[in-house]
């Protein structure tokens, strides 16, 4: 799958109160257009979008990898360096902090990469951590850059709010 980071969804008013969200509803403007379903942001249940190349359903996930090794010494970056390098060679949108490396796609291709960036450092013999957070939302892509985007836009609507 081919996410496009740069898409900003559109932005639509919603009924709880809490201001204008960002909405994947206009197709055309959504990430992955052959993805894109109606969504509402506060719903309880999505509908569930197919995969046109798989005929399967994509389950948008959100991860947080954390890949490590113990008894490796202080300094453990060079042996997490590598759990990167395999996150990033994956091909799925990600971005990388202190302490996980965040990605993006479909449920069975993150927990692949996963499982494949704990691998790098098991099959060198040593012991490994993997540690997992994941959120897993159908009906939504490009939320890796868009849950920041929406954050920012409730924090200043309420510093907006607050100051009149």
């Amino acid at each position: 799958m081919t996410q496009n980071d740069d898409a900003v969804m559109p932005v639509a008013a919603d009924a709880t109160g809490m201001g204008d969200v960002p909405r994947a509803t206009d197709a055309a403007n959504a990430p992955d257009a052959a993805l894109a379903t109606a969504t509402d942001r506060f719903a309880v249940k999505q509908e569930v979008p197919i995969d046109p190349k798989t005929g399967k359903p994509y389950l948008n996930t959100v991860a947080a990898i954390q890949v490590s090794v113990t008894g490796a010494g202080a300094e453990v970056s060079p042996y997490v360096s590598q759990a990167i390098e395999v996150i990033r060679d994956s091909g799925l949108p990600q971005e990388t902090n202190a302490l996980f490396t965040d990605v993006e796609g479909d449920l069975d291709d993150v927990l692949h990469v996963a499982g494949e960036a704990a691998k790098k450092l098991a099959e060198q013999g040593y012991r490994t951590s993997l540690v997992l957070h994941m959120d897993i939302r159908p009906g939504f892509t490009g939320q890796l850059t868009e849950k920041p985007k929406l954050a920012d836009q409730l924090i200043a609507d309420r510093k907006a709010a607050a100051a009149q």
